[in-house]
C-alpha cells in the first residue's frame, strides 16, 4: 500500500483523507491549522509539522487547498522533499495556470495529476465522487478510485479546467435560481410552488443544490471560482453571478446560504 502525504484538511479534504486511512494506506496529514488533522491522527494517520516533512516519505502526495496562492505556498515548501518517483495528485480547484506554476517547482522524476473533484461532503465522505483526471494517471488510478470514479480529462491541466467549467455552470445556475424565485416572489406566486416547478425543470439538480442540506460548499469559495473562470475568458452572465455571490458570501457559509440572500436582497 502506497504511503500517502494528504495535505489539506477543510470539509472536503478530511473524509477523503479518511477514505485512503480505511483502505489501509499508511497516512502523513497536515494542515495549516494544526488542530484539523487532530480526529484523523487518533484513527491511526500520522501528522506532519509541515508540508516538507510530510512528504519526505511518501510515494503519493495529495493536495486539497483553498486557493491558488495556498497551493503556490505548499508546493514551494515541499518540493525540495519530494523523491523520484513520487507521484503528486492535485485536486483543488485553483485552474490549470496553477497546475501549470506547480508543474514548473517539481523536481525531475515527480509524476504531476491534476485531479480535482465533483461532489460535496457526502460523497466525500462516501467515496463516490466526480474525478476529472488529467495528465497520466495510470500509476495512482487505483489511489483515486478509492475515493470516487474517474474520468479522463487528457493532458495535464485539462482536469484544473473542466473542473472550472462546470463549477462555473453550477455555481451560477444557482444564482439564476434565486433569481427566477425573487422573480416569483414578485409575482405573488407561492414559493413552494415555484420551486418544485423549477425542480422538474431542466434546472432540477441545480435547484436540489440550491435547497441542500447536510453537505457544504463555502460560498468565499465560489467566489473563487468564478473569479477564476471570470480571468480566463469574457464572460458577462458569469460575471453578473461573481457579483452576487461577492455581495452576499459570507465565510464558513454554505453556498444555499448565500442563494437564500441572492433571493431576498
Amino acid at each position: 500500500m502506497e504511503h500517502i502525504a494528504f495535505l489539506g484538511l477543510g470539509h472536503m479534504g478530511t473524509p477523503m483523507a479518511r477514505q485512503l486511512l480505511s483502505a489501509g494506506h499508511p497516512l502523513t496529514v497536515w494542515n495549516r491549522t494544526a488542530e484539523r488533522a487532530a480526529p484523523l491522527v487518533t484513527e491511526g494517520a500520522r501528522q506532519a509539522a509541515g508540508p516538507a516533512e510530510a512528504v519526505r516519505d511518501a510515494d503519493v502526495v495529495i493536495t486539497m487547498l483553498a486557493d491558488p496562492d495556498a497551493l503556490d505556498a505548499v508546493a514551494r515548501a515541499a518540493a525540495a522533499a519530494l523523491r523520484p518517483g513520487t507521484h503528486w495528485i492535485e485536486m483543488s480547484t485553483v485552474g490549470p495556470d496553477a497546475v501549470r506554476r506547480l508543474a514548473a517547482q517539481l523536481p525531475t522524476g515527480v509524476t504531476l495529476i491534476d485531479a480535482p473533484v465533483m461532489g460535496s461532503t457526502d460523497k466525500a465522505a462516501t467515496g463516490t465522487l466526480g474525478i476529472l483526471a488529467g495528465g497520466d494517471a495510470t500509476g495512482v488510478e487505483h489511489v483515486l478510485a478509492r475515493l470516487g470514479t474517474v474520468t479522463r480529462t487528457g493532458p495535464l491541466g485539462s482536469g484544473a479546467a473542466l473542473k472550472l467549467v462546470l463549477n462555473s455552470a453550477v455555481i451560477s445556475g444557482i444564482a439564476v435560481v434565486a433569481e427566477a424565485l425573487r422573480l416569483a416572489d414578485a409575482l405573488g406566486l407561492d414559493g413552494d410552488t415555484a420551486r418544485a416547478a423549477l425542480a422538474k425543470g431542466p434546472l432540477s439538480g441545480v435547484v436540489a443544490r440550491a435547497f441542500a442540506e447536510d453537505v457544504h460548499f463555502e460560498a468565499t469559495l465560489a467566489v473563487k471560482d468564478l473569479d477564476l473562470a471570470a480571468k480566463t475568458a469574457q464572460l458577462p452572465v458569469i460575471e453578473a453571478a461573481l457579483e452576487h455571490y461577492r455581495r452576499v458570501a459570507a465565510p464558513g457559509e454554505d453556498i444555499s446560504e448565500a442563494a437564500a440572500r441572492i433571493r431576498t436582497n
